[in-house]
């Protein structure tokens, strides 16, 4: 049977059902977060797309009528386009899952990452005659999948205590890889009063830039990092150009080609503060709500990095101080027993030179002055005698210069008891 000339297509005529898809796929998709694009023929050209596919490829290139690589050029580098090739020459579609996209060229060149699918459009005949694209973005849950993975790898540093400066440094880099537009992340370390702002870490600024600020200090209106420590809040400047807060170093900021800072002061649990976390751009920007979130999350890990640094540093100097403590006690001690032995070695020798005097007195009962030294120990000593010594008990004997020196320094009751000027003449001769 043949349809009769003029009649209407049905429903069942295949042609009507494949636009009949076409429209209800228009409709599903048209105010939808996912990403829909319907392309006809071998050039893929763009019939129609939803909202959600031109804000995702940029909204200056929101038109139909033309090719896809017409369209989007950079799209042929990275073999989409081939894949489009491939699915229309074979029929079979495509899934790809997670792939990473590149939108755009040179300076606003973006990466992003969807889940899509490439599905051959079919005309009555069975032959294909387009492709429809049919994609959801994946970008920010990837981000924050690789968010939480570097989030995760600085809390391990710190807890096992690497060093700031490493804590600090991988932070900064971590959030300009992750920050969905260029940006150079800063963070300043406060002075034990607050007063100051130091250098902490700034990867990707210039190394002039970073000397010019390191001590500046912290105050009203002083540039976004000085002003957020004084205040103790968030400090949004969109553009460096303008603002009153970076008078003072605006040359400076141009000479380093940065258009927009936003700062936030970073606070110890008791509210002192710890520095600032601060994100840099390079053209005059307004902040979004995703760079806000990681401005939150990474000031906060850099209060817990720069605090666990604070404990450490404390208890390493109350360590240091406990050792130079335990040092000087005892040295304290070995002197102290240095001196008793000393005092005991004096007090020995004081007694036996006392005893040779005693004997010496004996002795001299029969002889008035012996020639030799009385005073030499069971040693003895030929010395001429020349001195003759006494002690407050009334004994007396005759020693060389040598021994009776040794006994005046150490029996403090002797003394040179010569009748005559001669033995005092010989010890200060000695």
């Amino acid at each position: 049977m043949t349809a009769v000339s003029g009649q209407r297509p049905t429903a069942a005529d295949p042609a009507v059902a494949g636009q009949g898809a076409d429209e209800d796929l228009r409709a599903l998709f048209g105010q939808s977060t996912a990403v829909f694009a319907s392309l006809a023929g071998p050039t893929h050209l763009v019939e129609a797309a939803n909202p959600a596919f031109f804000a995702a490829i940029g909204e200056e290139r929101a038109r139909t009528g033309v090719a896809l690589q017409e369209l989007m050029p950079e799209l042929a580098g990275q073999g989409f386009i081939a894949l489009l090739d491939q699915v229309y020459r074979t029929g079979e579609p495509y899934t790809g899952r997670d792939v990473r996209v590149v939108l755009g060229a040179g300076p606003h060149a973006r990466e992003t990452y969807f889940d899509f699918t490439y599905e051959p459009r079919r005309d009555a005949d069975g032959t294909v005659t387009g492709i429809r694209v049919i994609g959801v973005e994946t970008t920010q849950v990837k981000h924050a999948q690789w968010l939480m993975t570097e989030h995760r790898a600085l809390l391990e540093q710190i807890a096992r205590q690497a060093p700031l400066t490493e804590v600090l440094d991988g932070m900064a880099r971590c959030i300009e890889n992750l920050a969905p537009q260029e940006v150079l992340v800063s963070v300043l370390l406060a002075d034990s009063d607050g007063g100051h702002l130091r250098h902490g870490a700034a990867p990707s600024l210039p190394d002039f830039y970073n000397q010019a600020i390191d001590g500046i200090a912290t105050g009203e209106g002083v540039g976004s990092c000085g002003t957020a420590a004084h205040r103790r809040e968030p400090v949004i400047v969109t553009d460096i150009a303008t603002d009153p807060f970076w008078t003072d170093f605006r040359d400076l900021a141009e000479r380093a080609g940065l258009a927009a800072c936003w700062s936030t002061p970073i606070l110890a649990r008791d509210g002192s503060l710890l520095g600032t976390f601060a994100m840099y751009h390079r053209t005059p920007r307004v902040p979004q709500d995703t760079d806000l979130a990681l401005a939150r999350i990474f000031t906060g890990t850099a209060a817990l990095a720069i605090e666990r640094h604070h404990i450490e540093q404390a208890k390493a100097a109350a360590d240091a101080r406990a050792r130079a403590a335990h040092d000087e006690l005892a040295k304290v001690v070995r002197a102290e027993r240095e001196l008793r032995a000393e005092a005991e070695q004096r007090a020995a020798t004081a007694a036996e030179l006392a005893a040779r005097m005693r004997a010496a007195a004996a002795a001299q009962a029969a002889t008035p002055r012996p020639e030799r030294c009385q005073l030499g120990g069971s040693a003895g000593c030929t010395a001429p005698a020349e001195i003759k010594l006494a002690d407050s008990w009334g004994d007396s004997a005759w020693g060389c210069p040598a021994h009776a020196e040794e006994a005046i320094i150490n029996v403090r009751s002797v003394f040179i008891a010569n009748e005559e000027l001669g033995g005092l003449v010989a010890y200060l001769n000695r």
